[in-house]
């Protein structure tokens, strides 16, 4: 497994989700996780408004509250390529594929750490947008759980 921090890797895959539905974007392709700041960039047409800001925030930390379980299970390779986009995987990463599970919110491959429940996460901080190139950044923070 890729040694991600679980909280801050489990974020990310709310955050991924919630763009993917707020505006109909890929998951980011490259992202860059650290227990004190991350960040994450997605193809995108240009900068967010603030309301746009506010309103991720808002979605990805209501997702965090539902205490929703995070699970895995172990596809093989043709079935997942035929659900998921494998791309992203490392070529080494076999036969089977490893699918995540945020509740029925997220699901996507994936070979990091993450928590079991959102509960664990603590609240989604986003900290600044740019856009330049075609390419949105995002870079966000977490407060942990007391």
């Amino acid at each position: 497994m890729k040694a991600y921090n679980p909280e801050m890797h489990t974020a990310e895959h709310v955050l991924n989700q919630t763009m993917v539905q707020m505006f109909a974007c890929n998951r980011s392709f490259s992202n860059h996780l650290e227990r004190k700041k991350s960040k994450c960039d997605y193809r995108f047409q240009r900068s967010l408004t603030k309301t746009e800001e506010l309103a991720i925030e808002k979605q990805v930390n209501e997702t965090l509250a539902l205490h929703l379980n995070v699970t895995e299970e172990i596809l093989e390779r043709k079935e997942a390529s035929r659900l998921f986009d494998l791309e992203k995987l490392p070529d080494a990463s076999g036969e089977q594929v490893r699918i995540v599970r945020v509740g029925d919110y997220d699901a996507c491959p994936c070979i990091g750490e993450h928590v079991k429940n959102t509960s664990e996460v603590g609240q989604f901080l986003l900290g600044s947008t740019s856009f330049g190139d075609g390419v949105l950044r995002i870079r966000f923070k977490l407060k942990r759980p007391l």
